[in-house]
């Protein structure tokens, strides 16, 4: 089989994740799905009801399964188990002195399918990602990576890397099986530097999404007469980014696919006054004692204000949340304040 950079960014490459059994995999798909197919019904009707109301109803519907750690945190109880963090894997104490050295861990194993047939989220899919910009680059990834946080000026982003002294760095937390807060295991992340390695704040990710926002939208603007810098990224480069991929799916946001590595939801509405699905991007993260949420939101510019040259990239809202508590689902609560910062600015 070929598997090209591509399938991984996407997650269909059919390397697995940390569940090394295909069939209890294909099990918890199935449960997920029979889950969202019971709860869509009730969200529908409630969907319709506000509609009759006369009222807009843009709540995105919340899966029962969330990927990697992002469980529904609104009826579980303290200390209930996700099967997810139940992976031995998550617990790695070993150090790995390279990329290349650490794909020793799921090298020999077999696919699950044929890449490019299936969507598995997969971390081991970026290990692998991390090993090509390590050749490609010619340089070590965590070198590569941090020479390009400095560019963006995200310098509070650094490798977690248990020994290194990191200034202000969380300590992390989790429930145990009796409901009681406790201190996070012992991690070494070395194994998965690319998939969840690296410390940072939220300023830092606030930084990522508005440079990332600024070059998808520095194409669209017109009559800047040469004042307006280019983007870190080429436009195409960044729509080619937030493209959804046939084949994919996203476990906290139904109404999204992935694409690359990136989950998106596209610009739609099915029928007149109902509900609005407005395009937007975002990626949760989920580790040992850890939670995540970066969302972007962009503004829907009119050709007035791309043509004016009076306003200027990034136009949009851009979320951040970071959590030092294990499995707890922040995309809806991101989306709901970026759609209120949204709400404020098209009012003014």
């Amino acid at each position: 089989v070929t598997i090209t950079t591509r399938l991984l960014v996407s997650h269909l490459s059919g390397i697995r994740h940390y569940e090394k059994d295909i069939a209890k995999v294909k099990e918890e798909k199935e449960k997920a799905n029979r889950a969202f197919k019971l709860t869509k019904p009730c969200q529908d009707k409630e969907q319709n009801e506000e509609s009759a109301k006369g009222t807009e109803k843009t709540d995105s519907v919340k899966p029962k399964k969330e990927h990697e750690g992002e469980v529904k945190s609104r009826n579980s109880k303290p200390g209930k188990s996700y099967k997810e963090f139940e992976q031995e894997e998550y617990y790695l104490k070993e150090k790995f002195g390279s990329v290349i050295e650490s794909l020793k861990i799921f090298k020999n194993d077999p696919l699950f399918f044929k890449p490019g047939s299936q969507f598995l989220y997969s971390t081991y899919g970026f290990t692998l990602l991390s090993a090509v910009v390590e050749r490609a680059s010619g340089q070590k990834f965590t070198d590569y990576m941090l020479k390009m946080f400095r560019d963006l000026d995200m310098l509070s982003t650094v490798l977690d890397d248990n020994e290194a002294m990191v200034y202000n760095r969380a300590r992390c937390y989790v429930y145990n099986k009796k409901g009681r807060l406790v201190n996070a295991p012992y991690v070494d992340n070395s194994y998965k530097w690319a998939g969840g390695g690296f410390l940072s704040s939220v300023g830092d990710l606030l930084k990522f999404g508005n440079a990332l926002l600024y070059s998808y939208q520095a194409g669209q603007f017109k009559n800047t007469h040469g004042k307006l810098l280019p983007g870190y990224l080429k436009p195409d480069t960044v729509v080619m980014m937030w493209t959804p991929v046939p084949k994919t799916e996203v476990s906290w946001d139904r109404d999204g696919k992935y694409a690359m590595a990136w989950a998106v939801v596209e610009k739609k509405q099915q029928y007149g006054c109902c509900r609005q699905q407005r395009h937007y991007a975002s990626h949760t993260g989920g580790a040992v004692g850890a939670s995540s949420v970066l969302l972007i939101l962009p503004e829907e510019l009119d050709s007035e204000a791309i043509d004016s040259g009076l306003v200027a990239p990034p136009r949009g809202v851009i979320v951040s949340i970071i959590c030092n508590m294990q499995s707890v689902s922040l995309n809806s609560t991101a989306l709901k304040i970026a759609r209120e910062f949204d709400k404020e600015k098209g009012a003014q």
